[in-house]
């Protein structure tokens, strides 16, 4: 019975020698696997590797260029806001529904796509002439980022097998977290020798080179039956997260009390409120609700909307506070943030492991609280500043405090949910994230009362220790080391690295 029901299988995946990624077999047919060519394998991960990087680069890249963008353009620190917040507005909102949308149309399309919309996009930031086009061509920028991750992990996945397919997410990962290394030292030359335009105008170049090793992978036609694509809920996402993001930068200008700032908040509001009634009838949500059931995905993606919110509000401010108040050049802003990325690179795997061995709830209560008290050493902070007494040894415990951190609360949520519904899994936690992240910044402005001094930095260091804080209460009430991921898991999981 079992080999007569293998014979009715209509197609299978694989990848052959000319890059061929689905083998077609008429009915009747045994099915079986091609196997990958070594000289496809190499491409498929370059390739990979290439189109995350860039994502991954120009993520990091970003902050250390603000002051020398808003020197040229103006628009202070709310152009500032807009100029991370319109890319992690489009990437939060369109991640989910484009896993979807590369299940349905093929990966490499999609990466294609992808990349061109990217690189356009980067090219549209480097001549923005005015704030509001460098704001509108980051957003395009954010929809390109979310059809690479995706696609670019799933190529890996698809053509890898096995200890392979370990060895290559190692591979992609490794060579992707080098971007949160060399991105704000990187940067930080460009803006100094050049400009900061060249941040962006440099993206065409990996994408170029990625967008010809595309040539040598063949775009198959997606295997089985399309899978219905969530539009409703994807426009219903975007509008609910842009309307108070909206409301929240532009009030420092115009006050709640104004229309254009009261409307779009109160829209958003029930814009997202439609978009969690949607999840919850439509039959094929791009955001199944029925998984935050489960104890450690539910409680996990609380505490990374509290742990992420604080890294993202935390790492901005502190960058802005080094150029800005303190006067440091951009350079030595992005070597200042080495040690964090140093850290996480080094020790999140050695605390991965930790947490498969010994469950994950220690390391997700310890680790957001180790994060939290180095945000509250740099209160020691004042004019005339001393980067090495005053910020270092804060970044160091919350570059120790984020590595403690990182791996098992990614593999906590992982973990919770069934392994065929671990891709869907990731792509919410990774969607939490950059959400966190979005509402995080556009309050800022909020909590340094629309100028950056000691008094305002001092603030956003409280509000960011008390953030990390929570985020490890939660996990210490809620995790349960009873559904922890095996170590397997922990070293597939790459989204939260």
């Amino acid at each position: 019975m079992e080999r007569n029901a293998e014979r009715t299988v209509m197609m299978t995946r694989g990848i052959g020698r000319d890059g061929e990624i689905f083998a077609r077999k008429s009915s009747g047919e045994s099915s079986r696997k091609l196997s990958p060519s070594a000289s496809v394998e190499r491409t498929v991960l370059l390739v990979a590797i290439l189109a995350s990087f860039v994502a991954f680069l120009d993520g990091a890249i970003v902050n250390v260029a603000l002051p020398a963008i808003t020197a040229d353009l103006g628009g202070g620190l709310v152009l500032q806001q807009w100029v991370v917040d319109a890319y992690l507005l489009s990437l939060g909102a369109l991640i989910l529904i484009a896993g979807a949308v590369s299940d349905a149309f093929g990966r490499v399309r999609i990466l294609r796509a992808g990349l061109i919309v990217f690189g356009v996009a980067s090219l549209g930031c480097a001549f923005a002439p005015e704030g509001a086009l460098l704001v509108a061509a980051r957003a395009v920028q954010g929809a390109g980022a979310a059809m690479l991750v995706p696609s670019s992990l799933a190529m890996i996945t698809e053509t890898f097998s096995g200890p392979e397919r370990a060895r290559a997410i190692g591979t992609w990962t490794g060579w992707t977290g080098t971007a949160f290394i060399a991105g704000p030292l990187f940067g930080g030359l460009l803006v100094d020798s050049v400009s900061w335009r060249l941040i962006f105008a440099i993206n065409v170049i990996p994408i170029g080179a990625t967008l010809l090793l595309l040539l040598r992978i063949k775009s198959p036609a997606p295997a089985g039956t399309r899978r219905r694509i969530d539009f409703v809920g994807a426009l219903l996402a975007a509008a609910g997260l842009g309307g108070p993001v909206f409301a929240l930068i532009e009030q420092l200008q115009l006050g709640w009390q104004n229309p254009t700032v009261f409307v779009p908040f109160v829209l958003g509001v029930f814009c997202f409120g439609g978009f969690l009634w949607w999840e919850h009838r439509t039959p094929q949500p791009m955001m199944p609700l029925g998984l935050f059931r489960i104890r450690n995905f539910g409680v996990g993606n609380l505490a990374t909307a509290f742990i992420y919110a604080g890294v993202s509000l935390g790492q901005l401010v502190v960058v802005l506070f080094l150029q800005e108040v303190a006067g440091l050049s951009a350079a030595w802003t992005g070597l200042a943030t080495i040690p964090v990325a140093l850290l996480s690179l080094l020790l999140a795997g050695v605390f991965g492991g930790l947490a498969g061995k010994h469950g994950p709830r220690l390391f997700m209560t310890a680790g957001p609280l180790v994060a939290g008290i180095g945000y509250l050493l740099m209160l020691t902070s004042h004019l005339p500043f001393d980067f090495w007494t005053q910020v270092l040894p804060g970044l160091i415990l919350f570059g120790l405090g984020l590595a403690i951190t990182v791996a098992p609360l990614t593999a906590a949520i992982l973990g919770a949910v069934p392994p065929g519904q671990s891709g869907i899994g990731s792509a919410v936690n990774n969607a939490v994230s950059r959400v966190a992240g979005l509402v995080a910044i556009a309050f800022a402005g909020v909590i340094v009362n629309g100028a950056l001094d000691v008094a305002g930095f001092h603030r956003v260091l409280t509000v960011t220790a008390v953030l990390f804080a929570a985020g490890g209460i939660i996990s210490a009430l809620g995790i349960s080391n009873s559904s922890s991921a095996p170590p397997v898991v922990v070293r597939r999981v790459v989204e939260g690295l």
